[in-house]
């Protein structure tokens, strides 16, 4: 059975910057690439964080915020933003180098990683792409959500070659636009519930109908536990 990894999905021209790089300079690569965000690496290609328009955004936002009109708060009051809950941006407000703007640590994963492990960390950390690093942690490609989709663009002949194997010829399998339909009759209904999350694990599958029967139900006979 194949498991899609990241390194079948990750883009490998990367733009990326150091982390002595110029507010300017990462600005102009955002812009030039048309991208939100960008890896910053230290000079062993290692990656520290993510630089992104969020984090270029806070140095004009502060100053609109707090300096604006030419209003300039209490020593007091600055202190207290700068120490507070926004003490991030105010001292991303004062950044002047990609190392200084940057988020981090960054979220990073690894060419080796399932597609669906990539995708839960960008949704259990709200992110949009991942740097792709080796096992020395330096930078060797990037995954985004678009390039994730792209495992739902699969052949059908390929999934069904997949659940085919995984389910080791148990089933009739038919494939149509990523959806797959089981049919068969298996000895066990648990057999046949396994079969369903097997085909439902197989990467490009979108949705499985079940057709399947069975001669005995294992399941129900299963007592139940618990009590008043």
């Amino acid at each position: 059975m194949s498991v899609q990894k990241v390194e079948n999905v990750m883009t490998t021209d990367v733009a990326a910057v150091n982390e002595n790089a110029s507010f300017h300079t990462v600005a102009e690569l955002l812009i030039s690439r048309g991208i939100s965000g960008v890896p910053v690496l230290d000079d062993d290609n290692r990656v520290l964080g993510v630089v992104s328009e969020a984090d270029l955004l806070a140095k004009e936002e502060f100053k609109e915020r707090y300096y604006g009109d030419d209003y300039r708060p209490p020593l007091r009051a600055r202190i207290r933003h700068s120490a507070g809950s926004e003490g991030s941006g105010y001292r991303k407000s004062l950044g002047e180098t990609a190392g200084a703007l940057m988020t981090s640590p960054a979220r990073v994963t690894t060419p080796d990683a399932a597609v669906v492990t990539a995708a839960r960390l960008m949704d259990r950390y709200g992110v949009k792409r991942l740097p792709v690093v080796d096992a020395g942690g330096r930078l060797v490609g990037i995954v985004s959500r678009r390039d994730l989709i792209k495992v739902f663009l699969r052949l059908d002949e390929e999934i069904e070659r997949d659940v085919r194997e995984a389910l080791r010829g148990r089933a009739d399998v038919s494939v149509d636009d990523a959806v797959v339909t089981l049919t068969g009759t298996y000895a066990e209904r648990s057999q046949a519930v396994t079969a369903v999350h097997l085909a439902e694990n197989i990467d490009g599958v979108v949705a499985v109908h079940d057709e399947l029967s069975w001669k005995h139900d294992d399941i129900a006979d299963l007592p139940v536990w618990g009590g008043a």
